[in-house]
């Protein structure tokens, strides 16, 4: 092992490990690379044309987007979710604390994050859902390790052929004729509304709430995200991340398995949902994906883990670990940044601004969370949203300054 992976495999004297960190950070960035096509554009991922940007370029990214970063990184950030599950466990049972009470309080902690990130802000927000589904995680905290892997197999299974019986019936009834044009009139309301002031922006958020964000995050990214929690449990509960580095084959072995299969899904639903594909592929695409999409995320995370031994990108996780061990407080900034950035919070640019151009905007704020997440962290314990879900998990108040070391 080199001494970048040595580096990253030391956990701090927080208990935290670095590597983990790093990967949460990674996470995170592919998260933010998706999110902002929904900040910039009423007609990300409808499979209809955008009259504004219907470049061969334009194509051409979004199609890239699909293919290596939608419904990849949130399934990513739910296994580290499931992960650190077992961490809390334990770092209940070292302090003799009774841990449902603790994480429940955590969970109602993230709902009401959740609540008003997807009103004010984002509402594509996933932190209530992960609130909903970490009562079920609660209930399955003694499951063995094994049976939480078997039951995160089946639910991703079952879940895709539902969303293939689907699909295949899409074929039976096609999409109405008048739905484009219907779409692009809600399209255009919708610019109306992200480009007017903050109580129009708050309105659109809510009635695309109730009209299908809640149906998409529930029921589509639902099963998947719980099957993630339960793979992320079973790997906590083996200390499969303490040093993954130990076994080098294995992290090439799922990174060799995954990639193929995964990025063949990827392709088809990427393509599938391009204006030309119709619409009646759209359903088949998305199970495809979402049925390979876990090994893709799989082999992000294995290549990940295994760049970080080499000694020309082990500097990587020393730049993405502070981030990602303020993921939480990271998330929540770059949605503000955005609603500033497209909506009535702020500048208004939404539906301005190129596929090409937003993406560059995403590496921007990225980029620049990375040196003031370091700098907030060299002074302080935790991220500033951190330290409140703290203080709300263990009822009293925790540190606010980081101890100067003696």
């Amino acid at each position: 092992m080199t001494a970048a992976a040595d580096s990253h495999a030391a956990a701090e004297p927080s208990g935290r490990l670095a590597h983990v960190d790093a990967l949460r950070g990674f996470a995170l960035f592919g998260i933010l690379i998706v999110n902002i096509g929904v900040f910039s554009s009423p007609f990300y991922g409808a499979g209809i044309t955008d009259p504004a940007y219907s470049r061969p370029l334009d194509v051409v990214v979004r199609w890239v987007i699909a293919w290596l970063f939608e419904t990849k990184f949130y399934l990513l950030f739910s296994f580290l979710f499931g992960y650190s599950f077992t961490l809390q466990m334990a770092a209940a049972e070292r302090s003799q604390a009774a841990f449902a009470p603790r994480f429940l309080r955590r969970l109602a902690g993230l709902a009401l994050l959740g609540a008003a990130h997807a009103v004010l802000f984002y509402q594509g927000d996933i932190l209530l859902t992960y609130s909903l589904l970490g009562l079920g995680l609660l209930c399955c905290r003694r499951m063995a390790p094994k049976r939480a892997l078997r039951a995160a197999l089946w639910l991703i299974v079952l879940a895709s052929v539902a969303w293939a019986i689907l699909g295949a019936l899409s074929f039976l009834d096609p999409v109405p004729a008048g739905y484009q044009a219907l779409y692009k009139a809600e399209a255009l309301a919708s610019i109306e509304a992200y480009r007017g002031t903050i109580a129009t922006t708050i309105a659109q958020h809510i009635q695309e709430l109730t009209a299908s964000v809640w149906f998409t995050v529930l029921f589509v990214q639902g099963p998947f995200v719980f099957a993630m929690f339960l793979a992320g449990y079973a790997l906590g509960r083996r200390e499969a991340l303490a040093n993954p580095w130990r076994q080098p084959r294995v992290l090439g072995l799922l990174c060799a398995l995954g990639l193929l299969p995964g990025l063949a899904g990827s392709a088809l639903y990427a393509t599938s949902s391009l204006p030309f594909a119709g619409g009646a592929w759209e359903l088949p695409g998305l199970a495809a994906d979402l049925l390979t999409a876990p090994l893709l995320s799989m082999s992000y995370a294995a290549a990940f883990l295994l760049a970080l031994r080499t000694r020309a990108l082990g500097f990587v996780g020393v730049w993405l670990a502070p981030a990602g061990r303020m993921a939480l407080t990271n998330y929540l900034m770059q949605s503000v940044v955005c609603a500033f950035l497209f909506t009535g919070w702020g500048l208004r640019l939404f539906a301005s601004v190129s596929p090409l151009a937003a993406t560059g905007i995403a590496v921007a704020i990225f980029a620049a969370q990375l040196p003031l997440s370091a700098w907030w962290l060299r002074r302080h314990a935790y991220g500033p949203v951190e330290w409140f879900l703290r203080a709300l998990t263990i009822g009293t108040l925790p540190p606010w300054r980081r101890a100067r070391a003696q």
